[in-house]
């Protein structure tokens, strides 16, 4: 990338003493975009076409606050001008904040319940998330935050889902559903999300009338009884596939797009991967009604109607989409 080429946007804008209010909203504005304060007033940002009309609102709202403001572009007049533009925007510091923050919190971790854990992965992904959005030129700072991010998110998914699976290689055979009905099936008890997601996806799509056992330990599976989502498991972690979508691929079930979207949004919360929209909604009521029901028949049964909103919910947006395409 040749960065003397590239374009940046200066605003400059003024505001009334008196308009107060209107100085915070256009400060809280800039700073949420990232920009870099070249002196009091004077505002850098690299040349895109969201920032171009982010940058015109704010300077819109400073004029109708009896203000001024000028937006322009400007270009740097050597290497050592672009380079000094790009250091400006430097967010080594900010991630080194979230490390640390992370380190810190991860002595408290175990003492904490699972909607506590919840919550704070939460308050620590928007603030992840916020960083990567103002980051412009991500690099070395950006790749271990988010490698340290991966780490913390792994142990506090140890926390809520104790005996996660490992992947295991291999293909994933085509099997018959007839051969897989009133069968007993066995997983790890406490369920979280990719094992009650499994189980209602067995109840509804594969076996109606499947019985469950929730196992203390792996080692307590029947050996007649079909077990999921733990290592040695008849149905487990393949490849990059978490238990949902291996039940997915064993059954044929992968050519509803509902179902795959759900797949999506379990692989997220489960092991990570693409943001998935609905994905923090579920995880909030799975961690609210796994803290108030501990028995796991009555767990399943509550997300289970969860579960079937959100696949009515994907699936009517799928037929959309197909009409659309049909269309066209």
């Amino acid at each position: 990338m040749n960065i003397t080429g590239l374009s940046w946007l200066l605003l400059i804008v003024s505001l009334p003493t008196s308009s107060a209010t209107a100085r915070m909203r256009v400060w809280r504005g800039l700073k949420g975009l990232g920009c870099a304060a070249l002196r009091d007033g004077a505002h850098l940002l690299p040349a895109r076409p969201e920032h171009e009309q982010a940058l015109q609102a704010l300077g819109d709202e400073c004029l109708r606050e009896g203000g001024s403001a000028w937006l322009m572009s400007v270009q740097p007049r050597s290497a050592e001008d672009a380079m000094a533009y790009r250091q400006l925007f430097d967010r080594s510091g900010d991630y080194a904040e979230l490390r640390k923050a992370w380190k810190e919190a991860n002595g408290g971790l175990p003492t904490m319940s699972p909607p506590e854990l919840v919550r704070l992965q939460r308050k620590f992904q928007r603030e992840f998330d916020a960083a990567r959005a103002i980051d412009f030129f991500p690099g070395d700072a950006s790749a271990e935050a988010e490698a340290a991010w991966t780490d913390f998110n792994r142990r506090i998914g140890a926390l809520l889902s104790p005996d996660e699976p490992h992947e295991t290689p291999g293909r994933i055979p085509r099997l018959e559903m007839a051969d897989y009905q009133g069968r007993v099936w066995a997983t790890r008890r406490r369920l979280w999300v990719d094992r009650v997601a499994s189980a209602w996806l067995i109840r509804r799509f594969i076996d109606r009338d499947a019985r469950f056992q929730w196992l203390a330990r792996p080692s307590d599976c029947p050996k007649r009884a079909l077990g999921f989502d733990f290592d040695g498991a008849t149905f487990t972690h393949v490849g990059d596939r978490v238990t949902f979508e291996t039940l997915l691929a064993s059954f044929g079930l992968e050519l509803d797009p509902a179902l795959v979207r759900l797949g999506a949004m379990i692989h997220a919360l489960d092991v990570g991967g693409d943001p998935v929209l609905e994905a923090k909604g579920f995880e909030a009521v799975m961690a609210g009604a796994r803290e108030r029901l501990p028995d796991d028949d009555a767990l399943l049964a509550e997300m289970g109607t969860v579960l079937d909103s959100i696949y009515a919910h994907f699936r009517r947006e799928a037929q959309r989409n197909n009409e659309k395409s049909q269309t066209r």
